[in-house]
């Protein structure tokens, strides 16, 4: 039996996913999430062994959560399901230790057999991330700005993006206004940007927000 936590932040998403899953003999979804806060304790509660999460959410998102919870706890395999395309994040959210990315627009199905796949310890990868990662490896593709940000300024940036402050970020992110304020610099330096509004337009303009 795989047992499941759904992460996403609107309930008819996770009451469809749970029907379905439920419709499956070797699946179970044994807790649910609304934010990236809920899905570590979901983790901590040590009840799951696929996580399956949105990274659009409000107070943490799934960038956030993905990164703490693979800090923690190494072996546990996040799936994500989210409405932004393969092209936005995928590649990105596979190097910070995500076991496989859907787009919310694939077949039931594929969900499934994802979960099985990340469930048995593999990396699940749908064509077209394949294709993705087969272009980045080629250097078929030039890498967009965003996507040379480190893991702790693609946070930032994407915090900054939708609103936050540079206060308030400090606080959830537990470090101090100075060091949030130098990532902010640095994310404005390596975009070529002038100011958190301009940071908000080119995530926007890049479907990094919605």
């Amino acid at each position: 039996m795989i047992r499941i936590g759904i992460v996403d932040d609107h309930a008819i998403v996770r009451t469809g996913l749970r029907q379905f899953l439920a419709e499956h003999v070797d699946l179970r979804v044994t807790g649910e999430a609304n934010n990236g806060r809920e899905a570590l304790e979901l983790a901590r509660g040590g009840e799951v062994d696929v996580l399956l999460m949105d990274i659009s959410m409000p107070e943490q998102g799934g960038v956030d959560a993905l990164q703490a919870i693979k800090a923690r706890f190494p072996d546990l395999a996040v799936l994500i399901l989210s409405g932004f395309p393969e092209a936005q994040y995928a590649t990105t959210l596979l190097r910070y230790g995500a076991s496989g990315y859907l787009n919310k627009d694939c077949a039931p199905e594929d969900i499934v057999n994802a979960i099985r796949t990340v469930a048995r310890g593999r990396r699940y990868v749908s064509p077209a991330v394949a294709e993705l990662l087969a272009d980045g490896a080629a250097g078929a593709t030039e890498q967009a700005p965003h996507e040379l940000l480190s893991e702790r300024e693609l946070q930032v940036f994407l915090r900054l993006a939708q609103g936050e402050t540079i206060g308030h970020m400090a606080e959830q992110m537990f470090l101090s206004v100075k060091t949030v304020s130098t990532y902010r610099s640095r994310v404005l330096e390596k975009l070529k940007l002038a100011s958190n509004s301009d940071l908000t337009y080119y995530a926007l303009k890049n479907g990094l927000i919605q």
